[in-house]
């Protein structure tokens, strides 16, 4: 299970991020693209995808994990039940968000700093 604070330290530790309320709850932004926010329900977190068939994937894999709702049909973002990922899982969740909408440049010389190859 994770919390609103291991959302904020993970996204938070990605280049270039910051937080900015997104419909009136906390949203984590790079070069002023939400990647990721908190909804409403404080235990739900929107995460960008690379596209539809990624959301698909990911829901048809863990859907106790990760859904959707008609409001999101269309749109390259899936929703995650916080309670029911770890931080390992949020890590990768967000650093992909992250890639997905981060500029290029930005995403080069992160990997470039990268210890571990990726």
């Amino acid at each position: 299970m994770v919390t609103e604070d291991d959302v904020r330290a993970c996204a938070l530790a990605m280049p270039s991020t910051s937080e900015r309320l997104s419909y009136g709850t906390p949203g984590f932004r790079v070069a002023d693209k939400l990647f990721a926010r908190i909804r409403d329900e404080g235990d739900v977190l929107v995460v960008w995808c690379a596209d539809e068939a990624e959301k698909a994937a990911l829901i048809g894999s863990a859907p106790e994990k990760y859904f959707t709702t008609p409001h999101y049909d269309g749109h390259a973002s899936v929703l995650v039940r916080m309670n029911a990922i770890d931080y390992d899982e949020l890590d990768e969740l967000l650093t992909d968000a992250w890639r997905c909408r981060a500029p290029q440049r930005t995403v080069a010389r992160f990997d470039a700093g990268r210890d571990d190859g990726s």
